[in-house]
C-alpha cells in the first residue's frame, strides 16, 4: 500500500537535514510522498523536488506559527503556491519576525542570568529560519540547562517567563491567507491544543483539515480526532514531524498515512475558489 509522511522538516527550519538527504531517507522508507512543511520557509521545497526526480512525490507545504490569545497555534499550509510574489514576501517577513523574537527571548534570558547572545542563536540555526529549538541548543551549548526539554518547561515554552510571542497574525488570519494563495490549510498536532472547543471555531474560520496521526498522540487521542474529522467534514492528514538528529526518535516514515489522504488533499485543493 502507497504511504505518505506529511509532516517533515529541514535545515531550512529547525531540522538538521539537507532536503536531499530527507528524500533519499523516504526512499528508503519506501514512502510514494512526503510533504515539506518547514517553518516559515518555503526554501527546502524546490531542492527536494529536484532530489525526488520522480522517484518521490514531494508536496510543498510549510507550517506556520499564528497566535490566539497568547497561545501558540500551528498550522499546515499544504500545496500553497510558494513561488506566488504575496507568499514570497510573507514568508520574508515571517523571518524577520523571527530574528526579532529571538533578540527579545535573549533580552529576557539575561535578566534570568543567562547572557546569551542572539549571535550564538543564530549561529546554530545558520541557513535555517530561526526559531525556539535553536535557542535551547545554544543555551545547552553554554551549559545553561541540561537537556533540550528544560529549555522549554522552564524558560521558553508558551508560559516560560523568556517566551516572547512572535506573529500578530491570528489564526483565522493564516487559514483565509493559506486559502487565498492556494494552499490547503490543516491544524497541526491538535494535542497541543490548551482547549480542543478551539477546533470547531477554526472550521468557521474555514479550516480543511486535522492532523490526527501524530508522534505524540495516544490512540485514544487518535480516535478522538479522526472522530472530529468526520463530525465537521474535514480532510485527515499525518505524519512523523522528522527533524532531524534532534528528535533522534522519530524517523521519516515512523507515522504515515495512506495514500488515499493524499488525493484528498489534492482534491480539495483543487476545489479552492
Amino acid at each position: 500500500m502507497k504511504t505518505a509522511d506529511l509532516h517533515i522538516h529541514t535545515f531550512f527550519s529547525d531540522g538538521t537535514f539537507a532536503p536531499e538527504r530527507v528524500v533519499a531517507k523516504a526512499l528508503e522508507a519506501d514512502l510514494a510522498c512526503i510533504a515539506i512543511t518547514d517553518h516559515d520557509s518555503t526554501d527546502g521545497i524546490e531542492p527536494a523536488l529536484r532530489a525526488a526526480g520522480g522517484r518521490l512525490e514531494v508536496l510543498p507545504g510549510i507550517e506556520i506559527s499564528t497566535e490566539l490569545d497568547g497561545e501558540e497555534v500551528h498550522l499546515l499550509a499544504y500545496l500553497i503556491d510558494f513561488e506566488r510574489p504575496a507568499v514570497v514576501k510573507m514568508v520574508e517577513e515571517m523571518r524577520r519576525i523571527r530574528v526579532e523574537r529571538i533578540h527579545g527571548i535573549c533580552r529576557k534570558l539575561k535578566k534570568l542570568d543567562m547572557p546569551l547572545e542572539a549571535d550564538e542563536v543564530f549561529a546554530v540555526s545558520g541557513r535555517g529560519s530561526v526559531g525556539r529549538l535553536h535557542v535551547a541548543q545554544a543555551m545547552l551549548k553554554r551549559g545553561f540547562i541540561a537537556t533540550l526539554g528544560e529549555a522549554f518547561a522552564k524558560y521558553i515554552g508558551n508560559r516560560g517567563p523568556a517566551y516572547v510571542g512572535k506573529f500578530k497574525m491570528t489564526p483565522r488570519e493564516a487559514i483565509r491567507w493559506v486559502r487565498h494563495n492556494g494552499g490547503v490549510p490543516v491544524l497541526a498536532h491538535p494535542c497541543t491544543l490548551s482547549d480542543h472547543a478551539l477546533i470547531g471555531d477554526f472550521v468557521k474560520a474555514g479550516i480543511m483539515g486535522l492532523e490526527a496521526y501524530y508522534p505524540e498522540h495516544t490512540a485514544f487521542q487518535t480516535e478522538e480526532y479522526l472522530k472530529m474529522a468526520d463530525k465537521y467534514g474535514l480532510l485527515v492528514t499525518g505524519g512523523s514531524d522528522f527533524h532531524g538528529d534532534v528528535k533522534a526518535n522519530i524517523e521519516i516514515g515512523k507515522m504515515r498515512v495512506a495514500y488515499e489522504h493524499v488525493e484528498r488533499l489534492k482534491a480539495a485543493r483543487c476545489g479552492l475558489t
